[in-house]
């Protein structure tokens, strides 16, 4: 989930971080403003896959993306999802697949983990509110779970459901939007080798901040597509409800949410990104910086898809 907003407390450091300096921004030092993360029990065997490397940039270091989070379940600030990790328990983890399928099942986690052998690839992460990371993750392909499940010839979309626990502070209505977070692609887009299941990063499971103990990350669209805590994932007909795509009555976060530096948010622009760690800003990469996606939106207006 990728809409920030701002508390007042964070209004206040931002307000006394500008008088630093005229051009500086409380944005630039917020990874450095965060908790320091704990690390967590290592992921055996994920090996890097070359092809995957987000051209050489160099990764933001664990601590930053393990304290600088979205995860609306855990809290609305960007610090809330490393203080409250513990809210989210991830011991038994189910995760089913339904909907238009030959072979629908309940997947153990334990399961998933000894049928599909993760490996390690580094993506870029845009995030729609124009921040970005690069982060080594540990996962599989989505599609090799999809294709387990056989999907009929009905199957056009596949749906994305998160946890909701009793513990989650966040779900207890004041982060404002409705739960469980559901997301959603298209099958060719779910099947595509680059839309992965990440179990892990940094070669450590996956910690609870990031969306514990399983989620989905699409690297050439918006972070918020990639959903979190996954418990179901449904293949559909016809084009799944989305949480974000529901919000403001779908004016301001589309379906499709790819990056696309032309087409600005109704509230900013998105030529630009600021990458955690970094001070300046840099130019936006169409689709990320993945460009092997493109022929998916073939006769599509994309100005109309951000």
């Amino acid at each position: 989930m990728d809409m920030e907003i701002t508390s007042k407390r964070l209004y206040l450091r931002r307000r006394d971080f500008l008088k630093l300096g005229a051009g500086a921004t409380l944005l630039g030092s917020a990874a450095a403003m965060a908790r320091k993360a704990t690390h967590g029990p290592k992921l055996p065997g994920a090996k890097p896959n070359p092809k995957y490397l987000a051209d050489g940039e160099k990764p933001t270091p664990f601590d930053d993306v393990t304290s600088y989070n979205n995860f609306y379940e855990l809290g609305t600030d960007k610090g809330d999802p490393s203080a409250n990790a513990a809210a989210l328990q991830t011991r038994p983890w189910t995760v089913e697949v339904t909907g238009e399928v030959g072979k629908p099942k309940k997947w153990d986690l334990d399961e998933i983990l000894k049928t599909f052998p993760a490996e390690e690839r580094v993506y870029r992460m845009r995030c729609v509110e124009g921040w970005s990371m690069v982060i080594p993750w540990d996962g599989f392909p989505l599609g090799d779970l999809l294709k387990k499940a056989e999907p009929t010839s009905r199957a056009k979309y596949v749906a994305f459901e998160s946890a909701v626990q009793p513990g989650m502070p966040g779900v207890k209505g004041y982060a404002g939007i409705p739960f469980p977070y559901l997301e959603g692609l298209r099958l060719d887009e779910a099947m595509h080798p680059l839309a992965l299941l990440a179990v892990g990063l940094y070669g450590e499971a996956l910690p609870n901040q990031d969306g514990a103990p399983i989620r989905l990350v699409v690297p050439w669209k918006y972070g918020f597509k990639s959903a979190k805590s996954i418990v179901r994932i449904s293949l559909r007909e016809t084009q799944p409800t989305t949480t974000w795509n529901q919000y403001g009555g779908g004016v301001e976060y589309g379906f499709y949410a790819n990056v696309n530096p032309e087409v600005d948010h109704p509230r900013w622009s998105q030529a630009k990104e600021r990458r955690i760690g970094e001070l300046l800003r840099r130019k936006t990469l169409p689709f990320n910086g993945y460009p092997e996606v493109a022929s998916l939106y073939a006769g599509m207006d994309l100005r109309k898809f951000y």
